[in-house]
């Protein structure tokens, strides 16, 4: 609909929100002003928020109440250098795991598999170890401290643990794992 239409379309009551086109109800002679009405005086009506008994939405917001009401960074979501550093030195956590992978997988496509899976391991494991032991690592923190460790250590013991575990010559034999495997391939 186009700016001349939701103009016109005001005179009734209904219109459009200019940036989001979505349906929008203007607060006239017989609602007044909404808590929450916008500049324009226009109350945006969302798909979820139901009219109570005058028939007014009950909330003027699009955000879903269930979930969060706001995104805030990660604690330790912060620079790990100053300002003034350029851009990789302030990433530089994040920067070291993802070469470390990247190193890893070369070395896996070179045909160094084991070697290379084992180093994508250790990435993830220095990630834990950084995002434990570091106030502030910038790109590396996702979700909450707790989270992220357990995170990257879980996928780390786990990519490293079959890594010595593959086939030919494994490094690991774990004898319940190999019965297990006989026991489901019959």
């Amino acid at each position: 609909m186009s700016a001349a239409e939701a103009e016109g379309d005001t005179e009734s009551g209904a219109g459009v929100d200019a940036e989001s086109g979505a349906e929008a109800d203007v607060a006239g002679e017989a609602g007044g002003a909404a808590e929450g009405d916008g500049p324009d005086g226009m109350t945006v009506r969302d798909a979820i928020s139901a009219p109570d008994a005058q028939g007014e939405p009950r909330r003027t917001t699009r955000r879903f109440p269930l979930f969060t009401r706001d995104t805030a960074r990660p604690e330790g979501g912060g620079r790990a250098a100053s300002g003034d550093a350029p851009a990789p030195a302030r990433q530089w956590p994040i920067l070291t795991v993802l070469s470390a992978v990247a190193l890893g997988l070369l070395l896996t496509a070179l045909d160094v598999f084991r070697v290379g899976t084992i180093l994508i391991g250790a990435a993830l494991l220095a990630g834990a170890v950084m995002r434990w032991m570091l106030p502030s690592v910038g790109m590396l923190a996702v979700r909450s401290r707790f989270t992220d460790m357990l995170t990257y250590s879980v996928l780390g013991i786990a990519i490293v643990v079959l890594a010595l575990m593959a086939q030919p010559d494994p490094l690991l034999e774990i004898p319940f794992l190999d019965d297990t495997l006989h026991f489901t391939v019959r």
